[in-house]
């Protein structure tokens, strides 16, 4: 059985099972910040796995000790070989914050598993910098892109980040600078609870801290220049946002496509026909769990989409190039559906349809006679609603101003029973 293999487990209804792995938050301090308790399951314990630092940390061990592989997924086998053993896995911290715990625990059940965290960095670094920790964005960049920050980059707020390593607060510097943040202060929290603890403190534009300790936090105040876009926690982006060749469902048109296919946090939405991907997009910065496939025949176009992904902080948008339906097999299963290009193509509504779970949306916008055709069809055999949208803005006509009419875009809103 390899780690990939590894499936979760239902929690039996029966008698709950006995606790045998104990998961034990250990923080820069070693065993002198243990509770008796956590010295007590790892003196006890047969098996101790963790990182190589965790290890030492927590030493002298009596048992055999097991340090991580690379990828960490790699030992679970080993963990799972001792079920029903006295075991302990070291972590940092609060191992279900960000931490191993959370993994473990989709494959073991949660009354196997005994907890005994740590303070966790992001309760460490709000201690030092007197911040109130529920008022704080808290987010992850060990392992993780860099952009995820972007979308919490707004006036005023503050965030605690952990760090991949010791270049990431430069490098976070350097996007602050970048995006018109320049002007936000940075701390740097090395080492916390342990000898080594170190603070320090610089404004992003004149960041220039050294010999920064891999294990480290990153506490932002976020501030502003004037003028500085940031990006609106509305839907409905301005156009200015997304790099486009003329293929982009526009502000006006993507605030109201975005609020019919009713994203909710942790949903998956296909984006066929993605274009500049600024619907999957925007779906995404709803919510930080909510995820996209962009479907994209053109390969230009599917790169366009990702730089507009990766320029928002939209994390969790795959750009897949290729032709709908043949794309669209074996994809994910979708909670909704927007199919904003290749409506009237055979196969298209009918791949969508099958893929999309009951209770999911699926959102058509059509500009062209054939599309709409199609979609009134459709709207027979499946039912749903049908809107026609025209949008007019201001221009100006020579020395004066007049109204142009935008092309009506047909709008057809399904659930699946």
């Amino acid at each position: 059985m390899s780690a990939l293999s590894l499936k979760p487990e239902r929690v039996s209804s029966g008698a709950p099972r006995r606790p045998w792995l104990t998961i034990v938050g250990i923080g820069e301090d070693g065993r002198m910040g243990l509770s008796p308790a956590a010295l007590a399951a790892l003196d006890t314990a047969e098996f101790v796995a963790g990182g190589t630092r965790h290890l030492a940390l927590a030493g002298p061990l009596a048992a055999q000790k097991f340090p991580w592989p690379s990828p960490i997924a790699a030992g679970y086998e080993a963990i799972l070989a001792r079920r029903g053993q006295p075991t302990c896995i070291l972590a940092t911290g609060d191992p279900f914050h960000y931490g191993v715990g959370a993994e473990l625990a989709r494959f073991i059940s949660a009354d196997e598993i005994v907890c005994l965290p740590h303070p966790s960095a992001f309760s460490l670094a709000a201690a030092r910098l007197g911040w109130s920790l529920p008022e704080c964005d808290c987010i992850s960049l060990h392992g993780r892109s860099l952009e995820r920050i972007i979308p919490q980059l707004q006036r005023g707020t503050r965030i605690l980040a952990l760090s991949w390593d010791g270049s990431t607060p430069n490098r976070v510097a350097a996007l602050l600078r970048q995006r018109g943040f320049g002007s936000s202060i940075i701390t740097v929290l090395e080492a916390m609870g342990g000898p080594h603890e170190r603070t320090r403190r610089a404004v992003a534009n004149t960041f220039e801290l050294a010999d920064i300790n891999p294990l480290n936090t990153i506490g932002i105040e976020v501030e502003a220049s004037p003028g500085t876009k940031v990006v609106s926690l509305a839907p409905g982006l301005d156009d200015g946002w997304f790099e486009n060749d003329g293929q982009l469902t526009k502000a006006e048109m993507r605030a109201l496509t975005v609020s019919v296919l009713e994203p909710h946090a942790g949903e998956l939405m296909w984006d066929v026909g993605a274009g500049a991907g600024s619907v999957g997009i925007e779906w995404c910065l709803r919510h930080p769990t909510n995820r996209c496939l962009a479907i994209e025949e053109r390969a230009d176009r599917a790169e366009r989409a990702r730089r507009n992904a990766r320029h928002l902080g939209a994390i969790h948008v795959d750009v897949i190039i290729g032709r709908a339906p043949s794309a669209l097999a074996g994809l994910h299963v979708p909670d909704a559906v927007f199919i904003g290009g290749g409506a009237s193509d055979e196969g298209v509504f009918e791949a969508c349809w099958r893929a999309l779970k009951r209770g999911g949306r699926l959102v058509v916008n059509a500009v062209t006679i054939e599309t709409e055709m199609r979609l009134a069809e459709l709207h027979s055999r499946y039912g749903g609603a049908m809107r026609r949208i025209s949008l007019s803005r201001l221009e100006r006509v020579g020395g004066m101003h007049g109204w142009r009419t935008a092309m009506p875009v047909t709008q057809w809103v399904v659930t699946k029973p």
